[in-house]
């Protein structure tokens, strides 16, 4: 075969520019297509994916109980049967009576004591939550043929026993701040004070001015000794001595963790009823786009409401626990949970294990209505794909 007959069989294999030309093209296209289709998915499995759901939650977290708090500040009141509100206790009236008298001594600071330690608490409290809940969605029910009541009540509760182990002391803390019921700012007890009191478990000695008969007589009238400066700090002083203990900051953890697995669990596996198998059913996919906000604070609101209920005599105990030392009477001393749970029903009968469900109504709904709905708008906005959300 001649060179000149050579060269024209293989000239076709030489590239054209042509070619290096449409595949630049080609490339361009791609990349325009899929910058087109939107941010590019992320593997729930990922890092990424874990922080920034951690960070929908947290944030969700904070709104739903900044929205809340006043009523927070109440309901804990009417719980632990604090002396200068137990009269309003039981009632509807009575949630706006006590908010009344708060206000009227204190200003809006009195209606939101403890609301700092409530945020400190509840942003990882929400985002371990959400995001551990996600993830024990994904291990149990990795398809949607799998995704059952009980899996739904599973993941739920073991997401908040997670996120109660991690995050309870700051609970305690929030809810001696909140009992704190005398008023002005020398009284008041400081975050730091109230972290060093539970850790040193009333260490401080009793004042040499104060004598056996006076801690009686103010423990009978439910009113602090003049000669000191609260409620709170009044009975801590006259505490017995006791030794400190890192251990003091999970008194009452193990009824919080009774507590946590029906309401959690409940909530979750609502949402989960209400979002996945119930709303499809009765809304088109345009109508359950047009009005998604409204359907997830309907469907939240009524599953934070089913789940309070089944939890609520748990929770009655678990207050009266963490404010039991510093109970006009109480010395100082621990109750366990069967004798705090005996002690309500002698005082009260079985409607103590319920004091302060209304005003838990009115503070739960909207709670849970603002706290499914910002986490699912929040991943949203973040990008993220919706496990656990419903098909709603």
């Amino acid at each position: 075969m001649s060179p000149v007959a050579a060269s024209r069989i293989q000239a076709p294999a030489t590239p054209p520019a042509l070619d290096s030309t449409s595949a630049a093209s080609a490339s361009a296209a791609s990349s325009s297509s899929s910058s087109s289709s939107g941010p590019r998915p992320r593997d729930p499995q990922s890092l990424e994916y874990a922080l920034l759901s951690g960070l929908a939650g947290g944030l969700a977290g904070c709104i739903a109980k900044t929205s809340v708090a006043p009523l927070d500040r109440v309901k804990i009141l009417f719980q632990t049967r604090a002396p200068d509100y137990a009269r309003y206790a039981g009632t509807w009236t009575g949630v706006f009576k006590a908010s009344q008298d708060i206000y009227a001594e204190t200003g809006i600071r009195g209606l939101l004591q403890g609301h700092s330690a409530t945020l400190l608490r509840i942003f990882p409290y929400a985002a371990i939550k959400f995001m551990a809940y996600e993830k024990f969605h994904i291990v149990l029910m990795p398809t949607t043929e799998q995704e059952t009541g009980a899996r739904r009540f599973l993941a739920g509760s073991l997401a908040g026993v997670t996120s109660a182990l991690f995050t309870y002391p700051l609970e305690l803390i929030r809810v001696r701040l909140a009992f704190e019921t005398h008023h002005s700012l020398a009284e008041r007890s400081s975050l730091t004070r109230t972290i060093r009191q539970i850790y040193q478990a009333s260490l401080i000695p009793p004042p040499p001015v104060a004598s056996t008969a006076n801690l009686k007589t103010a423990s009978a009238t439910s009113t602090p000794l003049p000669t000191t400066p609260g409620l709170t700090t009044t009975i801590i002083k006259h505490a017995r001595v006791g030794e400190p203990s890192l251990t003091h900051f999970y008194r009452g953890i193990f009824p919080t963790l009774f507590g946590i697995v029906p309401y959690a669990g409940v909530s979750f596996l609502v949402w989960g009823f209400l979002k996945t198998d119930l709303v499809p059913t009765m809304f088109s996919p345009s109508t359950r786009e047009r009005h998604r906000t409204w359907i997830d604070l309907a469907a939240g609101g009524i599953a934070g409401a089913l789940g309070q209920t089944s939890a609520y005599p748990l929770d009655i105990i678990r207050r009266r626990m963490q404010v039991g030392p510093i109970l006009p009477g109480g010395g100082g001393a621990r109750h366990g949970f069967w004798d705090t749970a005996r002690t309500i029903y002698k005082a009260h009968g079985w409607r103590g294990y319920f004091v302060g469900l209304s005003i838990g109504y009115l503070k739960v709904i909207p709670m849970n209505s603002v706290s499914f709905a910002s986490w699912v708008a929040l991943k949203n906005a973040f990008g993220l794909e919706g496990v656990g959300q419903g098909a709603g």
